[in-house]
């Protein structure tokens, strides 16, 4: 065995359904990976989205946002950009820039979240509630002001309001 092998972190692997599932918002998120399974490089999160939901504009100040988008459309906005984005899109979205995103039609959205580097997962956990079924949390209005008191530890900001979809008037 190598010197590297001996001191190297262990693989980790998440089966399908495993992680640790959690309601963000209205959301269904399953955290794959953490700062501290990465040693620091990033965190992991699979998101299912209901269709017609946005967070509010926001800005994360000591991370990257990135999403691979698996299933659904969705529409982001970054700074003063709007993209669409739909399966098998990426979207990286920089630390400081303010953005937030909309899911389109009538079906969920699903992506993989990734945040460099690791740790800023951690807002999701703070902000959330355990998922106590397999499906979204009833819907209910955003706890903005728990956001903002989560924020502060991340080094987020909540800065405008959320995107609404553009079949909507």
């Amino acid at each position: 065995m190598s010197e590297h092998a001996e001191n190297a972190q262990p693989a980790v692997v998440v089966d399908p359904g495993e992680g640790h599932a959690i309601w963000f918002l209205n959301t269904r998120m399953t955290v794959k990976a953490t700062g501290e399974t990465t040693g620091g490089a990033y965190g992991l999160i699979e998101s299912v989205v209901p269709p017609g939901f946005s967070p509010p504009m926001h800005v994360h100040h000591r991370e990257d946002e990135s999403y691979f988008v698996l299933d659904g459309h969705v529409t982001v906005r970054c700074g003063n950009d709007t993209y669409s984005a739909s399966a098998g899109s990426y979207v990286f979205l920089p630390r400081g820039v303010p953005h937030t995103f909309v899911v389109e039609g009538d079906q969920p959205a699903r992506w993989l979240t990734l945040t460099t580097p690791g740790g800023g997962e951690g807002f999701f956990v703070d902000a959330s509630r355990p998922a106590e079924s397999g499906g979204f949390p009833p819907p209910a209005p955003i706890d903005v002001e728990l956001l903002r008191r989560v924020s502060t530890t991340y080094g987020n900001e909540l800065v405008g309001p959320p995107l609404t979809p553009s079949g909507s008037n």
